[in-house]
């Protein structure tokens, strides 16, 4: 708990804090005076001077009080009761003096105080000067001058008992702080119970007169109750200060009549059983009627219920104004009245009807009389203007549509600059009759797509001006016309190199067939369906690529001085090009020359249903050559008159000339290799006594070959253009033979050799000693591993085959049985 105290010129005021509430107390400097000190309270006070001397002879700190604040303090339970005083400034100068009196002392026969200290800061020597009680120490008085350190012992109290303690400041006027220490408690003071300090205020109208003065007379009893709320035994007084509410001084009763505008008085809450109380501020205010502010203007459109929208002139409910003039307040407690005059509303003479007319065109001023409907006399006059805003210029119009019958699609918002006038800030909605239009009652929706229902129709708009909302009426007549106009058609081939049956169309090479016949002047737009022709939505470009592949329909909408003078269908076909390979290579065998091949126009199911331009100038749908080059042929739909351009390029092929061919032979990996030239693609073969040794592949060289006589083969397959033939002989001889007499490999000779390759070769058979055994002819059967008719024995034998062609050839080879 702190008590903070504010002392300029001895004028003293304090603030008093204990828990979470502040207490500013004044002029309490006599003990009959004494602030009652509790749990919770606020107290404001203007303290001057010390009152009565009431020290002399009262205490044992030789003072007497110099400028003085009585507090009486009363605890509620029994403990121990000490405080802290803190000047707000630290300066040594700063003196606070204290005196305790009690328990329970008699104000006109105060016992000598039980406590106190007068001790100088700066006579003592002190480093503070701060001054209290506190369980530490143990004198009870102390000073004055040099004497102590400003702290004397607490006191033991018991629930109950009330004491006296003064605050005297002999020397400096800084506030200070006062925090309560202990365990005793201080009672609490009533609550003011009403909402807030607003609803305590009282508002009165100068009804006394002069009225205006701005005084009246105030029951501020009307407030107790509100303050006092549920508590029981406490009393509510009234006060002109806060100084008299806190000492007590001077309470109103009765009526009051203010003497300030506005005032603020306070009210004193008081627990009867402990005199705690709380001060509560509230206004009186004085005005010369209902303080209410001047209404917004009342704004309408000019409209058609008195036959005429354009005079300025509506009627007006003027009750629609009573409840912002309220806000929120009891239309009960108002009485509230329009007058055409400031005069008639100030003695409340001809009251104008509450559905009033205006009579004053476009802007008329009125006056409002709003009175206190308990005291009539208590009134306020405002001013209201009634405002009129012009409607909106609208124009008739006519929107003429194309149809194949007597109904159509309209889009009426497409007559919107004829029937605004083509005025920014205006917007429209239609109706099929006078009265929705007038009502705003039935709008057409589909305004964007409206099937009229008979022809001519009239439709009925609102324009509306946007930034006022305000509007006429005019009619718009909708009418068909059944003018009609040429179809055409366009076609195109499918040329673009994508066959999807697409094409982007110059939608104006039907311009000229659309028009004949059309007015002068008349003018074109495509749509891709009829709707959008009708509706005048979505235009097509001039350049249109279908939609639809091969076959589509478009309509173009033909106007006349902006009127639709007719729609055509223009059909579009994008016809496919004849379905060929427009690209294809062939051969021609040089060596067939002058031998001619066929070269054709491409697969066509139906050649009579085509004709062909040739690059040679022929028509027919083949023709013969027998040129290598590139040739051309336009190949053209009889029907369509669409072409396409064939290419046959006719590329050489020949026989193959074999330039060299190169045999390794009597090796372990024996192997031929042709070299050949020509124009051809060539693949090559070998073939012996019995067919085909070695199949036709691409590479030119045969590995691993068998020894014996061949014949290389080497065919073009690029064209089949022939096969060209080559005799060789891979020499060759086994590495065993078995002259057992079973019939196989039973003889040994030399492969390879034939009249033609190497006939004179001449072989010599010797043992391993090289004793020569015998000679054999290698066109003979071969040796059959004897001597002289005696079998040899298993054995390696070794020969020396010396050929035609200056080769000698030596190797062994074995003898098995």
């Amino acid at each position: 708990m702190k008590l903070k105290v504010t002392w300029h010129n001895l004028i003293l005021a304090f603030v008093f804090c204990l828990s979470h509430l502040c207490l500013v107390a004044q002029q309490p400097t006599d003990c009959v005076n004494a602030i009652t000190v509790c749990g919770d309270s606020d107290i404001n006070l203007d303290v001057n001077g010390i009152g009565v001397q009431e020290f002399i002879g009262l205490n044992t700190c030789s003072s007497v009080e110099n400028n003085s604040l009585w507090l009486k303090v009363t605890v509620v339970n029994n403990g121990t009761l000490g405080f802290t005083l803190t000047p707000q400034s630290t300066d040594l100068n700063e003196d606070y003096d204290f005196f305790v009196f009690g328990p329970n002392p008699n104000c006109n026969n105060l016992s000598p105080a039980i406590r106190c200290s007068t001790t100088n800061p700066l006579g003592a020597g002190l480093h503070w000067n701060l001054t209290g009680m506190n369980g530490a120490e143990t004198d009870t008085s102390e000073g004055p001058g040099p004497d102590g350190n400003s702290f004397v012992r607490w006191l033991d109290v018991v629930a109950g008992d009330t004491y006296y303690i003064v605050i005297d400041r002999p020397i400096g006027n800084s506030p200070f702080n006062l925090e309560w220490t202990g365990t005793a408690e201080f009672a609490s003071p009533p609550t003011n119970e009403s909402s807030s300090s607003l609803e305590l205020n009282l508002s009165e109208c100068d009804a006394i007169p002069p009225f205006d003065d701005f005084t009246t007379a105030f029951d501020l009893s009307v407030n107790t109750d509100l303050i006092i709320g549920s508590q029981t035994n406490v009393t509510v007084t009234y006060h002109e200060s806060e100084t008299d509410a806190s000492i007590g001084n001077n309470p109103i009763t009765g009526l009051y009549t203010n003497i300030s505008n506005p005032q603020e008085v306070y009210a004193k809450i008081t627990d009867n059983d402990t005199g705690c109380f709380e001060i509560i501020p509230f206004s009186l205010i004085v005005g010369d009627g209902a303080n209410y502010p001047t209404p917004s203007d009342y704004i309408l459109c000019d409209d058609y219920n008195d036959g005429d929208n354009t005079n300025g002139q509506v009627t007006f409910d003027l009750a629609s104004k009573n409840e912002e003039i309220l806000n929120g307040q009891n239309p009960d407690d108002l009485n509230i009245t329009y007058h055409e005059s400031y005069s008639n509303a100030e003695f409340s003479l001809d009251p104008l009807p509450n559905y009033y007319h205006n009579t004053t065109p476009y802007l008329e001023e009125v006056f409002i009389r709003i009175e206190n409907a308990a005291n009539v006399n208590c009134f306020s006059i405002r001013t209201l203007n009634l405002v009129v805003l012009e409607t909106p210029e609208a124009f008739n119009a006519v929107q003429v549509q194309c149809s194949y019958s007597s109904s159509s699609i309209f889009n009426l918002t497409n007559s919107n600059d004829s029937l605004t006038g083509n005025t920014n800030g205006r917007s429209t909605r239609f109706y099929t009759s006078y009265n929705d239009a007038l009502n705003d009652i039935n709008v057409i929706s589909n305004s964007g797509s409206y099937s009229n229902v008979s022809n001519p129709q009239t439709i009925f708009v609102r324009v509306i001006d946007d930034s006022t909302g305000c509007f006429s009426i005019s009619e718009l007549e909708l009418q068909i016309s059944s003018t009609t106009v040429n179809n055409t058609q366009i076609i195109e081939c499918d040329t673009d190199g994508v066959e999807d049956g697409l094409f982007q169309f110059d939608l104006n090479q039907a311009n000229a067939d659309i028009l004949n016949g059309a007015p002068v002047g008349a003018t074109i737009a495509y749509y891709a369906t009829i709707d959008d022709a009708m509706l005048e939505t979505n235009a097509l470009s001039s350049l249109y690529t279908n939609t639809i592949p091969n076959q589509q329909v478009i309509f173009a909408r033909v106007e006349n001085v902006e009127e639709c003078y007719g729609i055509a269908e223009i059909e579009l076909f994008v016809y496919n090009l004849p379905d060929i390979d427009t690209e294809e290579t062939v051969f021609y065998c040089l060596n067939t020359y002058p031998s001619t091949i066929t070269i054709d126009s491409g697969e066509i199911t139906s050649p009579s249903n085509y004709s062909y331009l040739w690059s040679t100038n022929e028509t027919t749908y083949a023709i013969n050559v027998n040129e290598v080059g590139m040739y051309t042929v336009e190949v053209t739909n009889n029907t369509t008159n669409c072409s396409v351009i064939r290419t046959i390029t006719v590329e050489p092929s020949n026989i193959a000339t074999i330039e060299s061919v190169e045999v390794v032979d009597a090796t372990d990996n024996n192997s031929i290799t042709v070299i050949t030239s020509g124009e051809g693609d060539y693949e090559y073969a070998l073939f012996n006594e019995f067919g085909l040794a070695y199949p036709y592949q691409s590479e030119n060289s045969f590995n691993n070959i068998i020894p014996g006589i061949y014949t290389l083969s080497v065919r073009d397959v690029k064209n089949n253009c022939g096969i060209v033939d080559y005799s060789v002989s891979v020499i060759g001889f086994p590495k065993v033979f078995t002259p057992n007499g079973d019939g196989d490999n039973d003889l040994w000779n030399i492969k390879g050799h034939s009249n033609i390759f190497n006939p004179n070769s001449k072989i010599l058979i010797f043992d391993r000693y090289g004793k020569l055994l015998t000679q054999i002819n290698p066109f003979g059967p071969g040796w059959d591993g004897t001597l002289n008719g005696t079998p040899l024995p298993v054995n390696d034998y070794w020969f020396s085959a010396t050929l035609q062609d200056g080769r000698v050839v030596k190797d062994h080879f074995t003898l098995k049985r």
